[in-house]
C-alpha cells in the first residue's frame, strides 16, 4: 500500500485526538525522545507537531504518517494503540476491589490446561519461560528440552504463575504455585500425558523432558469491582 493510500485509511477511521497526543507522548518517553527531536525526524517545525497534535490525522494525515515513522510506529499503531500490548493499560474501573481465591478457586482457575510462566532459580537472578502446561492429580505438567532454558533439576524449588487479565472491564486474576520440581521418567505416564490436549510444547520442536511441578502452597487473587 503505497503512502496516498494509507493516508486515505487513516483518513477515515474515527479519531481520539487525546488518546493520540497521549499516545506520542508515551513513545517519546519510551524512546528517550524530545519534541524537538521527533519534530526533525518528522520534517516539521516543533510548532507545526503541536498543532498537528491538536487537529488530528483528518488536519494532515501525511504529517500523522512521517511522526508514526519517527516514532517507529506503524500508523495504525499511532492511532489506535499497539494490538500486542501488556494488558492492563486502561484505567481502573470505578470502586475496584482485590479478593483471596480459595485453594479450589484457584484450581478452578488454572483448569485443565493452558499457557502459564515457570519461575526457577538462575544467575544473576531467577529465570521465567512460558510454558505449556496441564493439571495432573492436582499437579502441574510441563514438556521441555532437556538442555531448554525451562529444564529445571530434580527436587529444586520453583515457582509456577497462570494469569488472566481482561482490559475491557478492568478484572483479572493470578495464581501462583510454590513447589518442588520432579522428572517424570515412567514411560507409561508419559505416554498418558502426551496423549491429554495442551500437553504441545508452547515453543515447539522435540521437547522430551517432562517435569511435574508438586505444590507446596498455591495462593491466587481476583480484581474485580465492590
Amino acid at each position: 500500500m503505497n503512502e496516498n493510500a494509507e493516508s486515505a485509511d487513516v483518513a477515515a477511521q474515527p479519531i481520539d485526538v487525546d488518546h493520540i497526543a497521549q499516545r506520542i507522548a508515551e513513545r517519546r518517553a519510551q524512546l528517550g525522545m524530545t519534541e524537538q527531536e521527533l519534530a526533525k525526524q518528522a520534517a516539521m517545525s516543533t510548532r507545526y507537531l503541536w498543532h498537528l497534535a491538536d487537529a488530528g490525522p483528518e488536519f494532515d494525515p501525511g504529517g500523522f504518517l512521517r511522526v508514526a515513522a519517527a516514532l517507529h510506529l506503524t500508523y495504525q499503531e499511532l492511532l489506535e494503540g499497539r494490538s500486542d500490548a501488556p494488558p492492563g493499560q486502561p484505567e481502573a474501573a470505578p470502586r475496584p476491589a482485590l479478593f483471596r481465591l480459595t485453594e479450589p478457586e484457584c484450581w478452578e482457575k488454572l483448569g485443565a490446561h493452558g499457557i502459564g510462566r515457570i519461575a526457577m532459580p538462575g544467575e544473576p537472578g531467577p529465570a521465567v519461560f512460558p510454558v505449556n502446561y496441564v493439571i495432573d492429580a492436582r499437579t502441574v505438567v510441563y514438556r521441555t528440552d532437556p538442555q531448554g532454558a525451562a529444564a529445571v533439576e530434580a527436587d529444586a524449588s520453583v515457582s509456577f504463575q497462570v494469569d488472566h487479565i481482561d482490559d475491557r472491564l478492568s478484572q483479572g486474576w493470578s495464581v501462583l504455585i510454590a513447589g518442588t520440581a520432579q522428572h517424570v521418567d515412567d514411560p507409561g505416564t508419559i505416554e498418558s500425558l502426551a496423549r491429554r490436549p495442551g500437553t504441545q510444547p508452547w515453543a515447539g520442536g522435540h521437547r522430551p523432558l517432562w517435569i511435574r511441578i508438586r505444590p507446596e502452597r498455591i495462593t491466587g487473587r481476583r480484581i474485580g469491582t465492590i
